[in-house]
């Protein structure tokens, strides 16, 4: 009873930072389409936030603006929208418009979506972040997990992976994202190793309750130090924050043969080699016996550089940081039709509150950055070519621009048709998806 209570409380608070997320997504997306329609002369009936029975309206000339009580979407009902509305062949009319201004305004939606992305993550690139450094490093295995894919395939520390499935990977954060949406399916990766190529088979296991694919490989990560305690041996040794430790006794170390060396030495004075500023030097300390182990009293953390940008140089972050999310949207929309992606990672609405609770919680740039991600995907998703979408309204202009006539209603009715089928049943997708994540899931007896 008490974890229910816990998961409720927790879903509240997750609601909030969701609604903000979704409403200004929303908001956004809709303005796109009002204000040029408004520029091309249409006459807007509605503008909404959310879906259903209307709970605050008021109105503004010819629009009602208003907030309903579904809160998944919004919408801007123009004069004359579809062949099905009373049309009277007046020129403030959607359909009277001609195609070129009809996609205009179809278009204004997604492209306010990456406006929104491209402006939020530029703000958030502009304060400055601290980055791994071996992300931007090639992929050379620094260790192997007992028992993942990777070991069981006869992966090594020091082999260089080249391609997975075909994907060329130069980083280790290309690596990742290549991985990521193969869980539970069978891949080929290809490594050097000794100066030989070589190609291996493996099926990356599915980590964490969005199926994220991982080979087991690890990267080999100098630890740096994060923060120290006050009256700890390191600080009276002389390390400082900052200081990349890079070996102990002249052998190279990572975090775990780090804290193991430390801690198997309390009262023994170990030679450390940091690097600090670029400048490398050797630093005695003496762990203290705490507990039956050795401490110095640091916290460690990955190597990380700091990106402090100017204004310039944070759009062309924040252009780079979308053109990859992109790719990867692109590739997880691509992958559902080819069956590379899981539909298993797909999240809707809870799982997205989910996230955005949880990316509320780590501050506020961890919350835009993810703001940033949804727009991003919210413009691509209403791009796609599926009737009911903006993108299927637009290709539907472009076959018509392309036979020289307009498709009768009919058969616009039949596209809007198989539109709602597809996206009824991704929603069912993705909400079945979100519930076996969640407590509910102990009340699906079949699973």
């Amino acid at each position: 009873m008490t974890s229910v209570i816990a998961n409720w409380i927790t879903g509240i608070l997750n609601l909030w930072p969701f609604l903000v997320t979704l409403g200004v997504l929303v908001f956004v997306h809709e303005l796109g389409h009002f204000l040029v329609a408004r520029y091309h002369g249409v006459r807007c009936l509605t503008f909404s936030l959310g879906f259903g029975p209307k709970l605050i309206q008021t109105k503004r000339g010819d629009t009602v603006y208003c907030v309903s009580l579904i809160p998944l979407g919004g919408y801007v009902k123009m004069a004359g929208e579809t062949a099905e509305d009373e049309c009277e062949g007046k020129d403030d009319e959607f359909l009277s418009k001609s195609k070129w201004k009809r996609f205009q305004i179809l278009l204004a939606g997604p492209v306010m979506n990456f406006v929104l992305a491209l402006v939020v993550m530029t703000v958030v690139l502009y304060q400055g972040a601290q980055v791994p450094v071996y992300l931007d490093q090639p992929p050379v295995v620094g260790s192997v997990t007992d028992d993942s894919p990777a070991a069981t395939a006869g992966v090594r520390p020091g082999d260089r992976i080249i391609s997975v499935a075909g994907r060329e990977v130069n980083t280790w954060e290309e690596l990742f994202y290549a991985v990521l949406p193969r869980a539970d399916r069978e891949v080929e990766v290809v490594l050097r190793r000794d100066g030989d190529t070589r190609s291996i088979t493996l099926t990356p296991t599915g980590e964490t309750e969005y199926n994220v694919g991982d080979l087991g490989v690890i990267p080999s990560i100098s630890p740096q130090v994060a923060s120290i305690q006050s009256n700890s041996a390191a600080r009276d040794a002389g390390i400082v924050v900052g200081d990349v430790i890079e070996g102990i006794e002249g052998r190279a170390v990572d975090q775990e043969s780090l804290i193991q060396t430390i801690n198997d030495n309390p009262n023994v004075p170990l030679r450390v080699q940091i690097r600090r500023d670029g400048v490398q030097q050797d630093i005695v300390v003496t762990p203290n016996l705490v507990d039956g182990v050795g401490l110095i009293g640091v916290f460690l953390s990955a190597e990380m550089r700091t990106i402090d940008p100017g204004p310039f140089e944070a759009v062309t972050l924040s252009l780079d940081q979308n053109y990859e999310w992109s790719g990867m949207i692109l590739q997880a929309f691509g992958g559902l039709l080819t069956r590379d992606t899981p539909v298993s990672q797909l999240a809707g609405p809870i799982g997205i509150a989910q996230m955005s609770g949880d990316a509320a919680q780590s501050g506020w740039i961890a919350f835009f950055s993810f703001m940033s991600m949804i727009s991003l995907n919210l413009g691509i998703l209403n791009l796609l070519p599926i009737p009911i979408l903006d993108g299927g309204h637009i290709a539907i202009i472009a076959m018509e621009g392309v036979s020289r006539r307009d498709f009768s209603v009919q058969l616009k009715e039949k596209m809007m048709l198989v539109g709602f089928a597809l996206i009824m049943t991704l929603m069912v997708t993705v909400i079945y998806n979100d519930l076996t994540r969640t407590w509910i899931e102990r009340f699906m007896i079949w699973r």
